[in-house]
């Protein structure tokens, strides 16, 4: 479908009416940004409010042209169509809370949180028979860089969205929420909260986990200006992503704490078992297991479409 084509099957009457008339974001930063961006570059969103404890980054999104005003989450709840909460893991079942008693019948409510097992009890706790306006998603994509600035419209393209409906959740609002994020370019997969957490936890979690570890033992070392005058493009990709905000990462550790903790010791494992190699001097059990290791790499990047 042309994209044009695309965003004109996306008006809920066949008309110029959008798909989503009024949407809140809640959180404008890389994540929440760049969602408004990118519905309203596919002329999908109509008027488009921000809510966020800063008033400054608030201000500053309204300048980039990422929402057109900001407004207090109770002027939200009572104008928006669709709320996206982009807010840190750990303050979204505290969102969920408050928002409840005030959420009107018509209004469909999604996430953007890495982690869905935590999110999906909370909305059980707070939402009540308001369960069904509730569609839990992540969106598998990001990048070091925060807040506003960091937004761009093209950042889902391609990507891989995922969304963890529950039993209760309707099937308009499962719907309306898909659409809006196949207009920002991502596919979308569903799957259940356990094996989002699971599966999260060895792709994105850890690897986030190993890199900050690396890196804070590196900046820790006596001679730590020396070793980062030196460090090349291997140390740069490696740390990439050591520079995400604390804030978010704590919280998706501390929420996602089970899976991680099972993922590292499988990861201690794989470590032990390649340190026993180099230990016994072993050069062929360490070329097989660095040849075994690059392989997957090679055939992950190619079916990536990555190479």
């Amino acid at each position: 479908m042309a994209f044009d084509d695309m965003t004109t099957a996306l008006s809920p009457t066949g008309d110029d009416a959008p798909l989503i008339p009024v949407l809140a974001v809640v959180g404008v930063g890389l994540i929440g940004g760049s969602f408004a961006a990118a519905l309203r570059a596919a002329g999908v969103a109509g008027r488009i409010l921000g809510v966020g404890r800063d008033a400054v980054t608030i201000q500053r999104a309204c300048d980039l042209g990422l929402i057109d005003q900001g407004a207090s989450l109770e002027d939200a709840l009572e104008q928006a169509d669709m709320i996206m909460l982009a807010a840190p893991v750990g303050a979204i079942a505290w969102l969920l809370e408050r928002m409840a008693p005030m959420l009107r019948p018509e209004t469909v409510v999604t996430d953007a949180g890495s982690t869905k097992s935590d999110i999906v009890q909370a909305a059980r706790r707070s939402l009540g028979n308001k369960l069904s306006q509730f569609v839990p998603g992540h969106p598998v994509a990001g990048a070091e860089q925060t807040g506003p600035r960091a937004a761009r419209p093209d950042l889902y393209v391609n990507r891989n969205v995922v969304l963890t409906p529950l039993a209760e959740t309707s099937r308009q609002a499962l719907n309306q929420v898909t659409r809006a994020w196949q207009a920002c370019g991502a596919r979308v997969l569903t799957m259940d909260a356990s094996t989002h957490d699971t599966v999260l936890a060895s792709v994105s979690h850890v690897p986030h986990f190993l890199s900050s570890v690396f890196m804070w033992q590196v900046a820790m070392a006596q001679d730590a200006d020396l070793r980062l005058s030196l460090a090349g493009s291997g140390f740069r990709d490696f740390t990439r992503i050591a520079a995400g905000s604390p804030e978010v990462w704590r919280d998706i550790f501390m929420s996602n704490r089970t899976a991680v903790l099972a993922e590292l010791a499988e990861v201690r494992r794989a470590l032990e078992h390649a340190e026993q190699a180099l230990c016994d001097g072993d050069e062929q059990a360490l070329e097989d297991f660095l040849e075994r290791a690059a392989l997957a790499r090679r055939l992950w990047a190619s079916r990536s479409g990555l190479e």
